[in-house]
């Protein structure tokens, strides 16, 4: 009977853990799935969506942040990717999704290092929509809005000892109709702040 009762609950326990691993797995956007059309509002206030801004071939969306050190670092990179790709029909589109982090100080900061539009998440809807959980953390679509590539933007926080560009090497594929070799990485730097919930 002891036996028994040992294999019954050490079942409910691998069931309970399984149940709990698919729930996370389902968490966010998969590659090959198409994102849903979005409005947030931009940093003038004004209502922009996804389809208003992105290019004829597609998007890169990019979860930034005013404080975090990483983007910081990042900046410099993520305009060059911006401008790289702009010629290439591909918009790079900012979203704020931290709620310590004011619409002036986004404004301030959007104004002051970027030359593409900056969107603000309030109460981190679409963060938790798609599954983004850090800044920087790339969604790069195409232009039928197909989710191609999620995660890191390189391997490089400071921008020194790049070995792998995996952004670039997702659009370039993408680009020459190739497979894209890693569609998903681990994207590091700053928690979201997110929004308390009632």
């Amino acid at each position: 009977m002891k036996k028994l009762s040992f294999l019954t609950a050490a079942f409910f326990a691998i069931v309970a853990f399984i149940s709990f691993n698919n729930v996370s797995a389902k968490d966010g956007l998969a590659v090959g799935a198409t994102m849903e059309n979005f409005k947030l509002a931009d940093t003038g206030g004004s209502e922009k969506s996804l389809n208003d801004l992105k290019g004829k071939n597609g998007a890169i969306l990019v979860f930034l942040s005013v404080q975090c050190p990483v983007v910081k670092g990042y900046d410099a990179r993520i305009v060059k990717l911006a401008e790289d790709y702009a010629a290439k029909g591909i918009n790079v589109i900012g979203i704020n999704s931290n709620a310590t982090e004011t619409a002036d100080k986004v404004k301030a900061h959007a104004a002051e290092n970027y030359k593409f539009p900056v969107l603000i998440d309030k109460g981190n809807a679409l963060a938790d929509k798609l599954g983004a959980n850090v800044t920087p953390e790339i969604f790069y679509v195409n232009e039928k809005n197909v989710l191609i590539y999620h995660g890191a933007i390189d391997n490089s926080r400071n921008g020194e000892n790049i070995t792998d560009n995996f952004l670039r090497d997702a659009v370039e594929s993408n680009s020459s109709g190739k497979a894209v070799a890693k569609a998903t990485t681990k994207a590091f730097g700053c928690t979201i702040k997110r929004a308390e919930k009632n």
